[in-house]
């Protein structure tokens, strides 16, 4: 805002995040980012061979495999999730990201709301690629953009950015 440019954030929502991580794709990572060894068996076996069931007033249903997702309740079901999408800035090629947990957004400046709408837009395309390539989904309902300029910079333009995801138009 200071060098009179504008700032673009597009505010993301993964659907079902923690419930969707893919086991196989998650332990390639931590292969990858050097996880071996004793730390690697533990992983493997925290995550793999897992089953569930629910009761409902005393008579349980069958037991069923899990063959995804990281346990929210645990203090190594968020840290798993965050190396699962640790690698999704490197898709991005003119915006950046900020991550929390599950929260994402993708932000970018430019002289003009058309410049970044191209560039978010180009990102948002790379980032959803990368999260068909991860198994995940974005939930195309939730998400939300906004514009970061002085009063008198925004009024310089009547240029809408238009912002989509699966061609859902995303609110402003």
């Amino acid at each position: 805002m200071d060098r009179g440019l504008i700032n673009g954030v597009l505010f993301l929502d993964l659907k079902k995040a923690f419930d969707t991580v893919d086991h196989k794709i998650l332990l390639a990572k931590l292969e990858l980012y050097g996880v071996q060894g004793v730390a690697f068996n533990f992983f493997k076996s925290y995550l793999t061979n897992r089953s569930q069931l629910c009761t409902v007033q005393g008579t349980n249903s069958r037991l069923k495999k899990i063959r995804c997702g990281v346990p929210q309740g645990s203090n190594v079901g968020p840290l798993l999730f965050s190396l699962y999408i640790n690698d999704l800035p490197n898709c991005l090629e003119q915006t950046e990201a900020s991550m929390f947990a599950d929260d994402t957004n993708i932000s970018s400046i430019g002289n003009s709301p058309a410049d970044i709408e191209v560039k978010l837009n180009d990102d948002l395309y790379n980032v959803n690629n990368w999260l068909i390539a991860n198994k995940l989904t974005l939930n195309v309902k939730n998400p939300e953009f906004m514009l970061i300029a002085s009063k008198r910079k925004l009024k310089q333009f009547s240029y809408d950015p238009c912002i989509l995801i699966d061609n859902h138009n995303i609110k402003q």
